[in-house]
């Protein structure tokens, strides 16, 4: 967790390591890409769970630098989180920030123990970090690394 204030309580971010075998990806449409896949086995991607800015707050690029600071603190190569669907304006602010949508992720709703129901539809967003660059072949700067390999 990392937070910021100033006064006052301005924001806080938090989140959690992502385990190797993947769990975090489960319910994933599709194959996962093998950048990402091969990231979380390595132990490398860090996902962001939870960002809070105060609404009066005068620091409109907070949540960003906050989201920033903890992913290297946690000296991850890759953020990930998982966002609503239906939450646009969520969405957009992510990828305004420069994450990347690589699909959507069907999870059992909270609700499903009480009485089914049909699943949460995420949108799944990673944040590269000090990857490789971007080429033509590998846009997103998610190319195939030696560091990165599952092992043997």
């Amino acid at each position: 967790m990392l937070i910021a204030e100033s006064t006052a309580f301005a924001g806080c971010v938090y989140g959690f390591p992502v385990r190797r075998e993947g769990t975090w990806w489960r319910g994933f449409d599709g194959p996962l890409p093998r950048s990402v896949e091969q990231l979380t086995a390595s132990g490398h991607v860090f996902a962001i769970t939870e960002t809070v800015v105060h609404p009066h707050t005068d620091d409109k690029g907070l949540a960003r630098r906050l989201q920033y600071r903890l992913l290297a603190d946690h000296h991850a190569s890759l953020g990930a989180t998982l966002v609503e669907q239906s939450d646009s304006a969520i969405c957009k602010a992510f990828l305004s920030w420069g994450w990347q949508d690589i699909g959507l992720v069907r999870r059992p709703s909270d609700q499903q123990v009480l009485r089914p129901s049909d699943p949460v539809v995420l949108r799944a967003l990673v944040l590269p970090l000090g990857l490789g660059p971007r080429t033509a072949a590998h846009p997103d700067g998610l190319a195939h690394e030696n560091r990165t390999q599952r092992p043997g």
